[in-house]
C-alpha cells in the first residue's frame, strides 16, 4: 500500500522547491516519483508541428516534473503541518464477511486520512 496518492496534500521537504505545497497529479510507483501541481517546473522544448485543425503548436512549454517521494510529506489535515503516515487495521463487514481493512493515519494528530 502507497503512503502517498494521487490527489493528496503534500509539502515538498527537500530541494530546490522546498516548503512549497501542492497536489499529487501522479505516482510512478516503479521509480519512486510523484507529479506535484506547481512544483519542480522544468522547461521543455517541443518540435512545431500541426494539429488536427491546423494550428500550430511546439515551442517551449513549462511542465512538472516527477520528485523523488522522499523529497515530500503528507500534510495533516488537521493542524495543516507536514506529517508521517502510519496504518490502523479495522474489521469491516461487508456482504455478510468479516474483512480486515487498513486505514492510513496521520502520525502527528492520530485522525484519518
Amino acid at each position: 500500500m502507497a503512503k502517498i496518492k494521487k490527489g493528496d496534500q503534500v509539502i515538498v521537504i527537500a530541494g530546490r522547491d522546498k516548503g512549497k505545497t501542492g497536489r499529487v497529479l501522479e505516482v510512478f510507483r516503479d521509480t519512486d516519483r510523484v507529479v506535484v501541481e506547481g512544483v519542480q517546473r522544468v522547461t521543455k522544448h517541443v518540435k512545431a508541428g500541426q494539429s488536427n485543425r491546423g494550428t500550430k503548436t511546439g515551442g517551449i512549454e513549462t511542465v512538472e516534473a516527477p520528485i523523488h517521494v522522499s523529497n515530500v510529506m503528507l500534510i495533516d489535515p488537521e493542524t495543516k503541518k507536514g506529517t508521517r503516515v502510519g496504518y490502523r487495521e479495522e474489521k469491516v463487514t461487508r456482504d455478510g464477511r468479516e474483512r480486515t481493512v487498513r486505514v492510513r493515519i496521520a502520525k502527528r494528530s492520530g485522525k484519518d486520512i
